[in-house]
């Protein structure tokens, strides 16, 4: 409890370290309010065998590093808008070919998930131009 640094001493908070991570045990709906949930947590730790397999199968989906990586959650959650926001910034800073040809794919599955496939299919003419000149050289 963290009562005698809080603002609201009342309140009865507890301070929990950033990326903690709870497994849902039980959720009970109130019976006196249809509009509140009771949910009982328990906290895991690294030592968690489901946990564990969860994170590897995150980064087996998930590749790529930085701000691409951001990308591909973003995409695999459904962001689409802010998937395509980040890259075409990331385009701006493009070094070569090789990356902008990887960043007009990515933005072709964000004009494909946001149904705009006369779009996606664009993007993807664009990698496959990109790919078709480096491989002559």
């Amino acid at each position: 409890m963290i009562d005698k640094h809080s603002a609201l001493p009342r309140e009865q908070e507890i301070l929990f370290t950033m990326h903690s991570v709870f497994r849902i045990v039980e959720i009970i709906q109130a019976p006196s309010n249809s509009r509140l949930w009771e949910v009982q947590l328990t906290i895991t730790d690294e030592s968690d065998p489901q946990l564990a397999g969860l994170t590897n199968r995150i980064k087996e989906e998930i590749s790529g590093r930085g701000w691409y990586r951001m990308g591909q959650l973003m995409l695999k959650v459904g962001h689409f808008d802010q998937a395509e926001e980040l890259y075409n910034e990331l385009l701006k800073g493009a070094s070569d070919n090789s990356v902008r040809a990887h960043i007009y794919h990515e933005l072709g599955r964000v004009k494909k998930g946001q149904g705009e496939y006369p779009e996606a299919v664009k993007f993807y003419e664009k990698t496959l131009e990109i790919k078709r000149e480096t491989s002559r050289r």
